[in-house]
Formats: structure tokens, C-alpha cells, sequence
């Protein structure tokens, strides 16, 4: 059998290597991308990580096995492509919210698993069975204890909006003042809508450049918009949008 010719003790102990260190690496990656609750996560790079290492290290198995012959190393190639096409359909953005990473990113993860058996490199299927599971088992516990914990303004990356209740005639007033108290305050405005709120309110939204954001210092610029001639309430709240 194919299977049992190319199985080669020297090349698992190769691609465990590999594939421990893309899954340290990765998870170190991730690590810091959760504690600053981003979208793409702990599990999501580390699998993206181990999916990658594992599709280098089947070019090389094949390679090695086949010489000059690179008919099924352009097969791996097109095969990569076709998951990552399927991936993108299992990610949804709604809002600010975006699901479907990890699931795209463990359908690349099995598809490295399937092409490693299809070219018969059983053994190397195996590992990557196993660390793509790992991924998304062990390092589960380690995001919802992240998860868990309260966001840091002062290190996350969200994106932060103002939010002023006025009346309508004030509207112009008020929003020249509530730019120049952000500006003061060193939190330039990216973007600003103005909409109707209620019969005769009007609402002001104003997008902060990403920044990081002390919590204390933008409560009290709130207030101080609160208390312009015709604010009825000021607020800001965040969201982890990309």
C-alpha cells in the first residue's frame, strides 16, 4: 500500500515539530489578539497557523516523494484555494458582529487533515487531526476565561462613539462645541451623523479615530458635553469592529 511506503518515522518527527511550534507561535498570536477582544481570536490563529503548516509541510512530503513530478503539489495549491472560497461562506458580519472565523478556519484546518490522507501521508493526517482538535478544545477554557474578563480601555482596540442627545435647534451649536471638547481631550472624531430623535431632539453620533481610551478621562468629557445649553443626556459606549 502507498499509505504504509511513504510512511517515514524521520518525517512525522519533522512535521510534529512543525506543527507544535506553528501552534505555539500562533497561539502566542491569538493570545494577544483576545486579550484585546478582536474578532480573530486565540483558536482562530492558532488553527490558521497549524492549517498553514501543515499544507507546507504535505508540498514538502510530496516533493520529496515525487521528485520533479509537482502534478500533486499543484493539486494541494488548488485545493487550498477551493477551502479557503468555502471559509469565506461560513463567515457573517452583522452590525459590529462577525461569527464564522473559527469555523472557516477549522473547515482549512480539516481540509489539510483530508489532503494529507488523500496523498496517503496517514500519519501526518493524524498529528493534524490532532492539533487542529487541540485548537479547538484545549484553547476553549483559555478564550471564555478571556472572554469572562472585563474589556481595558486603556489597552483594547475598539472603536469608541459618542452619543448626544439634544434639542433640534441647538444641534449645530452643540455639535461645534462637542467636537472641540473631544479634540481638546485628545480623541479626534473620525466620522459624525446627525439624525432626528423623538419629535424634537436630534441625536449626534460621533466615531473616534481607533485609540486607546481611558475610561475616566471620556467619562468627564461626556459630562461636559452633558452640560452644553440644549444636551440632554451624552454617552459613549464601544464595539470590537474591525
Amino acid at each position: 500500500m502507498e499509505a504504509l511506503q511513504n510512511f517515514s518515522p524521520a518525517a512525522m518527527l519533522n512535521s510534529l515539530v512543525s506543527l507544535i511550534t506553528a501552534f505555539a507561535l500562533g497561539g502566542m498570536i491569538g493570545l494577544e489578539r483576545q486579550m484585546r477582544q478582536r474578532t480573530a481570536g486565540l483558536r482562530t490563529n492558532t488553527l490558521v497557523a497549524v492549517g498553514a503548516a501543515i499544507f507546507v509541510s504535505l508540498g514538502s512530503r510530496l516533493f520529496e516523494i515525487h521528485g520533479g513530478n509537482q502534478g500533486a503539489v499543484h493539486v494541494v495549491a488548488y485545493v487550498v484555494s477551493g477551502i479557503g472560497f468555502l471559509g469565506a461562506g461560513a463567515i457573517m458580519k452583522e452590525g459590529a458582529n462577525v461569527t464564522g472565523l473559527n469555523t472557516a478556519a477549522t473547515l482549512w484546518g480539516s481540509g489539510a487533515v483530508g489532503a494529507c490522507a488523500g496523498a496517503g501521508l496517514i500519519g501526518e493526517a493524524l498529528l493534524a487531526a490532532l492539533f487542529v482538535l487541540a485548537s479547538n478544545t484545549l484553547l476553549r477554557p483559555v478564550v471564555n476565561r478571556i472572554n469572562r474578563r472585563p474589556v481595558n480601555e486603556e489597552t483594547s482596540e475598539a472603536t469608541y462613539t459618542v452619543y448626544v442627545i439634544c434639542r433640534r435647534e441647538a444641534q449645530a451649536g452643540v455639535r461645534s462645541a462637542a467636537l472641540e471638547l473631544l479634540e481638546a481631550a485628545m480623541y479626534p472624531v473620525r466620522d459624525v451623523h446627525q439624525h432626528s430623535f423623538g419629535q424634537a431632539d436630534a441625536e449626534i453620533e460621533a466615531t473616534l479615530y481607533a485609540t486607546a481610551v481611558v475610561g475616566e478621562e471620556l467619562d468627564r468629557v461626556t459630562g461636559q458635553i452633558e452640560g452644553l445649553p440644549g444636551v440632554g443626556q451624552a454617552f459613549w459606549n464601544s464595539s470590537a469592529e474591525e
